[in-house]
């Protein structure tokens, strides 16, 4: 297992590491960086050992074209994607160092944030491919932010919508939904196969009083549910864990109908 420093988490607003559908996610082996700005700032320190343009998904919101960048951090090898990069293989970089601009892309979901994707390799692991990377932890405590499935829409975009509850109760520290007693939960409930809890634990984890799942660990599995605003199938929640004040649960639900000021109560139904 690698550990980000809390030094280096300080430098964005959020991070998930179970918030994606792809197996570089898979238990929590990878980790996605919101920084506040649109900037690509190296999360490690080392040199660089290539970079390589890959094929994304065709999404009309998204660029063509993603980046992997590979840093040697003497321990292991980074691989960073999300960056058009900026640098080439034999630069040496710090951390906060910028790589490059951000890209949008087909890998994200559209209700999904510019992020930076950070994951680990052993040197003498293949560092191109997407899965197998090493479990990674974080060296930040994050406290859950109780939530009645209650809120006013804030902000609205065309597949989400975000709420004012539950609000950050201390920003500037680090902390998520509650999924229990001293837990926090992660990823994308349950729109995407699984998802994560901080810390690990054992046994049903929930949302707003209802179980979505079950922890073994750090990862979680949905039962099968299907989650409801003011009566109606949403996708799901998107989950994080942030230390802003903008905090609030995300509604995935393309199409809907939702509008700034509305009144939402978020229930669960098991199918």
């Amino acid at each position: 297992m690698v550990t980000v420093p809390a030094s280096t988490l300080s430098r964005y607003r959020r991070f998930s590491l179970y918030n994606s559908p792809y197996a570089a996610h898979d238990h929590g082996c990878a980790i996605d960086l919101y920084p506040a700005d649109n900037r690509g700032h190296s999360p490690v320190a080392g040199e660089v050992l290539d970079t390589r343009t890959v094929r994304v998904p065709d999404r009309p919101y998204a660029v063509a074209e993603d980046h992997l960048i590979l840093i040697d951090t003497g321990d292991h090898v980074a691989r960073v994607l999300h960056v058009d990069p900026a640098v080439s293989p034999g630069d040496h970089v710090a951390v906060g160092d910028s790589l490059g601009e951000m890209v949008r892309s087909g890998f994200f979901g559209p209700w999904v944030d510019n992020h930076v994707h950070l994951g680990f390799r052993d040197p003498d692991a293949n560092p191109y491919r997407a899965a197998g990377s090493l479990p990674v932890d974080v060296d930040v405590d994050v406290h859950p932010l109780d939530w009645d499935g209650t809120g006013y829409v804030r902000e609205v975009g065309a597949t989400y919508v975000v709420l004012d509850e539950p609000r950050h109760s201390d920003p500037g520290t680090w902390a998520g939904l509650a999924a229990g007693p001293g837990v926090v939960l992660d990823g994308g409930c349950p729109h995407y196969d699984g998802g994560g809890v901080l810390p690990g634990t054992d046994g049903p984890v929930s949302v707003a009083g209802s179980r979505v799942g079950v922890a073994d660990g750090r990862d979680v599995t949905w039962d099968d549910v299907t989650l409801h605003a003011n009566g109606r199938p949403i996708r799901g929640l998107s989950l994080f864990i942030a230390r802003d004040d903008d905090f609030g649960a995300k509604l995935v639900r393309p199409g809907h109908d939702f509008a700034v000021g509305d009144r939402i109560t978020v229930s669960v139904e098991r199918d």
